[in-house]
């Protein structure tokens, strides 16, 4: 087996006005470069017209491109005739996060496990937090610790520490692992597609601060948690994953938030994964999962 082929390959992801061809296009040219498809999937949403696909790929023989740019660049001419909104990853570069926390440690301790364990392939690069409690725990896995303390006084300056943090280490995507603060339109709007947040309710259900409470004041049976890409508007971004556990009369509020942390680890560790794994495109206010 030659170099090429032992590298994992890469990840063709992309979005377009429907039409007829495209599918042929993109295997047409693979094939030619004696590329060999690994998993495709597609979706036509036959409302909006757009179309979605996902293709991971390797080499197969000698007239496939060498490098990412190479490949690149084999494919422009098909994503300049769709017009595509196209993006191709190399599958070796794990994506690189850094995860934005308060005080609750459930999520963050989740993801750093995943990933330090070798079952979340991304690399974390740093973990920001308006509080020092999760420093020790950050530190534990070999992850750098930001202290950025906020208030309606400092917000921009605060926010700006934390795409600094971000610049630094590269990072492509911001996670908040229950970060208990509202991100400014501003930076929401420079993170768009790029940041994830886990909300503690089945959205649209008790969007904002204390669903939980609210939940139990409305007797609610079913409890959930939410994944969701950040926008300008509170809890309102695309839904990434959601989950969701029965429960009944008997729950405290305290049973609610013990119940509810098991899942909101779950579902924001498999947004992240899906996300990392180019599993996700943006179509409008929905998303498409590529699962």
């Amino acid at each position: 087996m030659t170099a090429a082929t032992d590298h994992p390959g890469y990840v063709l992801t992309f979005s377009c006005i429907d039409a007829v061809g495209i599918v042929a296009a993109v295997t047409g040219l693979l094939a030619e470069a004696d590329g060999f498809i690994l998993d495709s999937q597609q979706y036509a949403n036959l409302e909006s017209g757009r179309f979605f696909m996902r293709v991971a790929f390797r080499a197969a023989g000698p007239r496939f491109p060498e490098g990412l740019a190479a490949v690149q660049a084999a494919f422009a001419p098909v994503v300049e005739r769709f017009a595509m909104d196209a993006r191709i990853r190399d599958a070796a570069q794990k994506p690189r996060f850094v995860i934005a926390v308060s005080q609750g440690s459930h999520c963050l301790n989740d993801l750093l496990h995943r990933w330090s364990t070798g079952n979340l392939a991304i690399d974390v690069v740093g973990v920001v937090s308006n509080h020092e409690h999760l420093r020790r725990l950050s530190e534990w896995h070999g992850v750098p610790f930001h202290h950025l303390p906020v208030s309606d006084a400092n917000r921009a300056e605060q926010e700006a520490a934390i795409l600094d943090v971000m610049a630094r280490g590269k990072a492509d995507y911001l996670v908040l692992a229950r970060y208990m603060q509202v991100l400014s339109t501003d930076l929401s709007a420079r993170l768009i597609g790029r940041c994830i947040n886990i909300h503690h309710s089945f959205l649209p259900g008790f969007k904002g601060a204390r669903p939980y409470h609210r939940a139990h004041e409305r007797g609610v049976k079913l409890i959930g948690a939410t994944a969701h890409f950040v926008t300008g508007d509170l809890d309102e971004g695309p839904i990434i994953e959601q989950a969701v556990e029965r429960v009944d009369h008997r729950h405290s509020v305290d049973d609610l938030i013990r119940t509810g942390r098991d899942i909101e680890a779950q579902v924001l560790a498999r947004a992240v994964r899906w996300v990392a794994e180019q599993r996700v495109l943006i179509d409008g206010c929905k998303t498409v999962v590529f699962r």
